[in-house]
């Protein structure tokens, strides 16, 4: 291939890294040919090289027409000149391989030339080396793969973004489908955090799905998720079980009673590691929480008598039953003891031992509540996890750590989809610094995430990773887009609204997967967050079809406009558009209803209210 076929003009100013060129009378036409393919000039997103001495250098059109003509050429401008501007990324000598950032700049008239498919190939990479994953191919070039460079895109964090209905879950579901390759990759381990539980039919081969109301003889072999109480930090069992202290002084005391009991636990059952000196409230030791809320209700809300020589927690006055029986309540169950209304007189009174336990009480009753509603169970009433009152359990942490991340699948989905709204913040907060304090400190052994590092996906994340968010999960995510590197543990982030995320996470995203997004202000922070200047590839962004992606970072050689290849529709995400009218017919339709057919003549609504009762969508009972 000669200069000339390639030749599009000449530099004309140079400001930093970004570059104006003036086009050529030659190029005028629009249009040239390659090796035989044809070309567009100008195209918005296309490659240039600049050869300056045996290298050559590469950049990205950003602009194109009168409005990237430099401040400084505008009077001296020549009507009917075309001006391009373009944004350089890197370099690489000729015939070499390519590589970000720059040794050294082009000068007033040095040519640009258009990049051939051909060189694209040598840029991009070759999809035989196995640390490139291909995720589709380049949307102008069919024949050159688009390939994700996995030791990048997992310890340097990454990010999926783009509107609802632009392909986002495909996407995502697309790139675990690659990490997750046995052969290829057969030590990969992947954990996602699936806030609406759509992810299960699209890896259910080659993944292990835990869901607080799972059932294993469903169709995707669901299992119980459990997150045990006591494995919690202090505040975050506060969050949960109490809400918000107001009093200092009350919460102190809770927590000394809670140090306590898993002393008091530590010295029935040893635990190797754990010692009395060592001993912290926040330590991961078994204790029974039902148990801690028996004796504070009853310090609480308990009516004494006085009786000389005994102590008054000897003489509760408890209400009695049909039978006689004191109602002295069940604190495995959550159930509350009845004491009788004392009036204070002579001999008689009612005396509460807790410091400030009015301002206690309101906490206690929540939760009791907790205690007893099934939906929390998954916390509060773990399993084999659930200590008994000397704080004994059947199965410890290292089993509920090798299920969610040691196990013989590659990927493990935490279903958190019926978790209950006001604790879902913290539960979020309390898996993450579970999975984050773990491989930190196993980062010295063969389990840690330094010989098997870990990848964490995090679905819907401006929920829980919001802008204005101080919660636990926001906390911990800081922590780990900062220093999980270090510990081989990456995060990728799932939104569909970029800009209700702390910039400080999404600062630390080395690799985004931008599909479409429409709004402008979403745009922007994909924009400021991006190392790259490249404001005329992401103001690509509102026009690209559902499935296209633009990947930008150090996970790939060049930012690419990629078509994503779906997984097969049998292994897509839950996530698809109720089809409102289907022209496909009946028998050939995935589509289950829609306006365009007969329903059921008489459909039972009792299965609806069931269901909502239960807060169970069952997905079994859809026909």
């Amino acid at each position: 291939m000669s200069n000339k076929e390639t030749y599009l003009g000449d530099v004309q100013d140079v400001s930093g890294t970004s570059v104006s060129i003036s086009l050529s009378a030659e190029s005028l036409t629009g249009f040239v040919y390659i090796d035989g393919q044809g070309y567009r000039v100008g195209q918005i997103g296309s490659f240039v090289r600049i050869p300056v001495g045996y290298i050559n250098l590469f950049g990205i059109i950003s602009q194109v027409g009168a409005s990237a003509v430099p401040k400084n050429q505008i009077e001296n401008e020549v009507v009917g000149n075309r001006w391009m501007t373009i944004q350089l990324i890197g370099e690489g000598p000729k015939n070499g391989l390519f590589q970000r950032g720059l040794s050294q700049y082009p000068t007033i008239g040095d040519e640009v030339h258009l990049v051939s498919e051909k060189e694209l190939k040598n840029i991009y990479g070759q999809p035989d080396k196995p640390y490139f994953v291909k995720l589709g191919h380049v949307s102008n070039a069919d024949s050159i793969p688009a390939l994700v460079d996995v030791n990048k895109l997992v310890t340097r964090h990454s990010a999926v973004v783009g509107t609802t209905g632009s392909g986002k879950s495909t996407t995502v579901a697309s790139i675990m489908n690659a990490l997750s390759d046995v052969e290829r990759y057969p030590s990969s381990r992947v954990i996602m955090l699936d806030l609406h539980g759509e992810y299960g039919q699209a890896l259910q081969d080659r993944a292990y799905i835990y869901k607080i109301d799972g059932n294993y003889k469903s169709k995707l072999k669901e299992k119980k998720l459990y997150i045990p109480f006591w494995a919690l930090n202090f505040d975050e069992l506060c969050e949960i079980s109490f809400g918000e202290f107001k009093d200092e002084k009350v919460k102190n005391v809770v927590m000394e009673r809670v140090l306590k009991l898993k002393l008091d636990s530590l010295k029935i059952s040893p635990r190797k590691g754990a010692s009395a000196d060592t001993l912290s409230v926040d330590s991961p030791i078994p204790f029974s929480i039902h148990q801690l809320w028996y004796d504070l209700y009853v310090e609480t809300f308990g009516t004494y008598y006085k009786v000389a020589g005994m102590q008054p927690i000897d003489n509760l006055a408890y209400e009695k039953d049909a039978n006689g029986i004191d109602l002295i309540g069940d604190a495995s169950k959550g159930i509350a003891p009845v004491f009788k209304h004392v009036e204070t007189g002579a001999g008689e009174a009612k005396i509460n031992y807790l410091p400030g336990s009015h301002q206690i009480g309101k906490q206690l009753l929540l939760l009791g509540t907790k205690l007893r509603i099934p939906r929390y169970d998954f916390i509060f009433k773990p399993d084999n996890w659930l200590p008994d009152k000397d704080g004994k359990v059947v199965d410890d942490l290292n089993l509920l750590l090798k299920n969610w991340i040691g196990s013989d699948r590659p990927v493990t989905i935490l279903d958190l989809s019926g978790i209950p709204a006001d604790i879902l913040q913290t539960t979020i907060g309390a898996l993450l610094r579970l999975l984050y304090e773990a491989l930190f400190w196993a980062r010295n052994l063969s389990q840690g995430g330094r010989h098997r590092p870990l990848l964490i996906v995090m679905e819907e994340a401006h929920i829980y990773l919001n802008y204005d968010s101080k919660g636990m999960a926001s906390k911990i995510v800081q922590r780990i887009v900062k220093e999980g590197r270090k510990y081989g543990i990456g995060a990728m982030i799932v939104s569909q609204r970029p800009s209700e995320i702390n910039p400080t996470i999404l600062s630390q995203c080395g690799t985004f997967f931008a599909l479409r997004l429409s709004n402008a202000t979403d745009r922007g922070h994909i924009t400021s967050a991006i190392s790259d200047n490249l404001d005329g590839l992401t103001g690509m962004l509102p026009i690209l079809r559902t499935g296209e992606a633009i990947i930008l970072g150090e996970a790939v050689k060049l930012p690419m406009r990629t078509t994503i290849q779906a997984p097969p529709k049998n292994r897509r995400p839950d996530s698809q558009d109720p089809i409102i009218y289907d022209e496909v017919p009946i028998e050939d339709s995935q589509n289950p209803g829609g306006w365009g057919l007969d329903m059921e003549p008489n459909p039972n609504y009792e299965e609806l209210i069931e269901t909502w009762r239960s807060q169970n969508p069952k997905i079994d009972k859809v026909k």
